[in-house]
């Protein structure tokens, strides 16, 4: 077994209890109700001591090193770019997946006037801030947790709680209008800025394995629920903010969201099972806290073997391009488009240029080139507008998904889980 000792002292988590008085007319008597509730007080991280079991040690240390391989496996690669850009990708799109936002990846090609577009696709732009910002600047603070929040929903119905601690009392399950039969009932909102900014100081913090910090982490930010919307999304980002800061995953991020949405209900007995009344040294916490910990190690082990099984897709994709292209110039327009596709797989003329920071006829004069070859093909996106779509890469995207959301991690062996794309047709020249 291995201890870590934090700094700082702690108090015993607690549940407290309060009354709902409702202020909503026009509703139902049973939604009119007050009610006694009990709202759950979870200790701070700082100064709490977390054993691991010897097992959940092993299972963090092996998690660790996949994660490790995962990303030198990247270095030989031309491209590491583009293919990180896309397992990001993967990542969010899971993620958005958990809280119900279900898309294929063809719609992110055409968000306009498409609410759950772009849902997905602020979650993108969040998670890629998150990663490639929040995670090398130093401490993880208060405003950056409150960046990635405003990036999540600032395009959403939602936009007016973007980036704000929430100052009223949330719930989980029940009745939308009241928590009388809620099955969680957060922190009340003045406790909120507190657990969090201690939150953001466990974060920075390095005693602990890497993992283990992200999966603890993780926990105590569902469990404090410091938003009104997109806690979820937020939180799952805050897990590759530890990886990519403690410097495990400098390059490619493991989907592991991919996984938690295949294993959704151990995912939220995990959680749930941290959240420990009395002292943080009783066994109950202890127990709770290692079979989560152990949970979130297997899911990255799991998101690393099929990340690398992807990649050597990505590449035999790449291969069979070369090869129906012909001789390609060494940094031409081709060349890059080649390179960027694996990252933008649906782009418009215009996007492209920008993307590879050419001009628009040599860009033009490349996409050509590739749609001759069979790369690309021409979609519509909106009613007038023309975009190129590189199919080859939505479906082997696709069929990742697939391949996490079978417990078997094969859905001929076992069939998906959750909701996924239709199998694809190999759609790749060969």
């Amino acid at each position: 077994m291995l201890c870590f000792n934090l700094e700082h002292g702690s108090q015993l988590s607690k549940v407290v209890r309060r009354r709902w008085h409702s202020s909503f007319d026009g509703m139902s008597r049973r939604d009119r109700q007050g009610c006694e509730y009990e709202a759950y007080i979870p200790d701070p991280l700082a100064g709490r001591q977390v054993r691991l079991d010897g097992d959940v040690a092993a299972d963090v240390a092996d998690a660790e090193a996949a994660i490790l391989r995962l990303n030198a496996s990247a270095v030989a690669r031309a491209d590491t770019e583009a293919l990180a850009r896309l397992l990001l990708r993967a990542e969010s799109v899971a993620s958005s997946y958990i809280e119900g936002l279900v898309i294929g990846g063809r719609r992110l090609g055409n968000p306009p006037g498409d609410v759950t577009a772009e849902d997905v696709l602020g979650n993108i732009d969040a998670m890629a801030w998150a990663v490639d910002i929040l995670s090398t600047g130093g401490a993880i603070t208060v405003d950056g947790l409150l960046e990635v929040h405003r990036r999540l929903l600032v395009g959403s119905r939602l936009a007016d709680h973007a980036g704000r601690i929430r100052t009223e009392q949330n719930w989980i399950g029940g009745s939308s209008f009241n928590p009388c039969s809620a099955a969680y009932v957060p922190p009340p909102p003045e406790n909120v800025p507190g657990l969090l900014a201690d939150l953001c100081a466990f974060s920075s913090h390095e005693a602990l394995p890497a993992v283990a910090q992200a999966a603890i982490a993780h926990a105590q930010f569902e469990t404090i629920h410091p938003f009104v919307d997109g806690n979820g999304r937020a939180g799952r980002a805050l897990i590759h903010v530890i990886l990519r800061r403690r410097g495990l995953a400098p390059r490619m991020s493991p989907p592991v969201s991919l996984v938690l949405a295949t294993w959704s209900r151990s995912y939220i007995d995990g959680l749930v099972g941290t959240r420990y009344e009395g002292r943080p040294d009783s066994d109950a916490a202890h127990d709770g806290l290692n079979r989560w910990i152990a949970l979130l190690a297997g899911a990255c082990r799991r998101a690393v073997d099929d990340a690398l099984a992807f990649e050597r897709t990505i590449d035999d994709i790449e291969r069979a391009w070369r090869v129906a292209l012909g001789r390609v110039r060494p940094g031409s327009a081709v060349e890059l488009l080649l390179k960027a596709l694996p990252g933008a797989p649906i782009l418009s003329v215009g996007a492209a240029a920008d993307l590879i920071g050419r001009s628009f006829q040599a860009t033009n004069e490349a996409v050509r080139r590739l749609e001759a070859a069979g790369v690309v093909a021409q979609v519509t996106v909106g009613r007038r507008n023309r975009a190129y779509e590189a199919r080859a890469i939505i479906d082997v995207f696709a069929a990742l998904e697939r391949q996490l959301a079978s417990p078997a991690g094969d859905t001929r062996a076992a069939p998906p889980q959750r909701l996924t794309p239709a199998r694809p047709e190999r759609s790749w020249p060969s």
